[in-house]
């Protein structure tokens, strides 16, 4: 079913899911300014892609939450069309179904992500961990909430992670269709032993337990690999998270740091890696050295801030996609900053009502007036763009509703 009926050309498209993140709009705004078309696909009729002026067509979809095979079908189908160049994964639902069911979209489309084996070491924290130790990057001490080695009684703050970011049949007991996902971080008191049987039955399988660094120093590191060979990268330094204790970014700012490079590059390298990677690490305090948390396998919510700094992902994407890398040219502005204003609202909202354990909030004074500060500093924003303003509004009224309905 199409939002918006727009008939085929003969001119090349590109899928793009539409989420409430912004980087589904950083996609349609970076290609459809440069007149490659854009599809828009989503199960919400709410999403701020559909109201941007650069979404050529927006295509109803199930959602992968409801029905994933069902999903997988719908982005099939569109990627079956003459037009459809490729598909560009913006969470982990897509990349998860795009990887699983390669082979049938490698008949159709150009398949910028990795086999389901490659994302498994990815999806699979264990697996994960273990590829970042041979390749000599730093992690945090990690290990499977069942295992008979871990001390609880030592005085050490642990957190209680999922195993996997997406609970699919790939990778727990489930019927294909079945896609939840992972629970909620939640932060084991030093010395007191947790119930395994029930944190795993709670979240359905047996998940991780890692060591809390005490720490909000927090990078991003962001690539575009080609079978293993590295197209594009660009940094990040998190300032502010949607909560006071941390989470998807509000404010962040751009950073060419080489250690964080060397890390990043070396763990991609050890993973063989193609297509969108974006590796999240906190700097321990006292060595200073950088260490793996996750790897999300497709792009990423502040996507619009590294397009804004001068590193064009998507854009460099579909070069990729259509066989012209030569024309990627990744330079990118060191050192300015940019927000998600409705992630600063969340933070300011966090510091007010949330209690999180282990970290304490800052005065809300002192929040206010460092996000005023930062606005005022670095006035660039994921959403809110003169030319495409629609998109932003969309997303303040999907806030606003979400707050409602609380």
């Amino acid at each position: 079913m199409s939002v918006e009926s727009t008939p085929w050309g003969e001119s090349q498209s590109a899928v793009v899911p539409g989420i409430s993140a912004p980087s589904s709009v950083a996609c349609l705004r970076s290609l459809g300014k440069r007149g490659i078309r854009t599809i828009a696909a989503s199960s919400d009729e709410t999403t701020p892609a559909f109201s941007s002026r650069y979404c050529d067509e927006a295509v109803l979809v199930p959602s992968p939450h409801d029905d994933l095979v069902a999903y997988k079908d719908a982005l099939l189908s569109l990627a079956m069309r003459p037009d459809v160049q490729t598909i560009i994964p913006v969470r982990e639902e897509d990349v998860y179904v795009l990887a699983r069911y390669r082979e049938e979209f490698e008949e159709h489309v150009s398949t910028l992500w990795p086999e389901f084996d490659t994302l498994a070491d990815v999806q699979d924290r264990i697996r994960l961990f273990e590829a970042a130790e041979n390749a000599g990057v730093g992690v945090p001490e990690t290990r499977l909430l069942d295992d008979d080695e871990i001390d609880w009684e030592r005085e050490q703050e642990w957190i209680v992670k999922a195993r996997y970011s997406i609970l699919g049949d790939g990778y727990v007991d489930c019927e294909p269709e079945s896609c939840v996902a992972p629970p909620s971080t939640r932060y084991l008191p030093p010395g007191a032993t947790p119930d395994i049987d029930s944190i795993s039955a709670e979240m359905g399988h047996v998940p991780i337990v890692q060591e809390f660094m005490p720490t909000t120093d927090e990078y991003g590191f962001f690539a575009l690999y080609d079978h293993g060979e590295p197209l594009a990268t660009f940094q990040h330094r998190q300032r502010r998270g949607w909560s006071y204790a941390g989470g998807p970014s509000a404010f962040r700012e751009s950073v060419r740091i080489p250690d964080l490079e060397e890390s990043g590059l070396s763990l991609l390298d050890e993973l063989d890696w193609h297509g969108l990677a974006m590796i999240e690490f906190l700097r321990d305090e006292e060595t200073g050295e950088f260490k793996l948390m996750e790897i999300n396998p497709r792009f990423w919510s502040s996507l619009p801030f590294s397009v804004r700094a001068g590193a064009d992902f998507p854009y460099y994407y579909w070069l990729l996609a259509t066989d012209n890398t030569d024309r990627i040219d990744h330079e990118y502005r060191a050192n300015i900053g940019g927000h998600l204003l409705r992630g600063e609202l969340l933070y300011l909202h966090s510091v007010l009502t949330d209690e999180v354990d282990l970290v304490e909030p800052p005065a809300f004074s002192d929040a206010l007036s460092d996000v005023a500060e930062s606005l005022w500093e670095h006035p660039r924003f994921d959403y809110l763009q003169r030319d495409d303003v629609r998109p932003f509004f969309r997303d303040m009224r999907n806030t606003y509703g979400a707050f409602r309905d609380q």
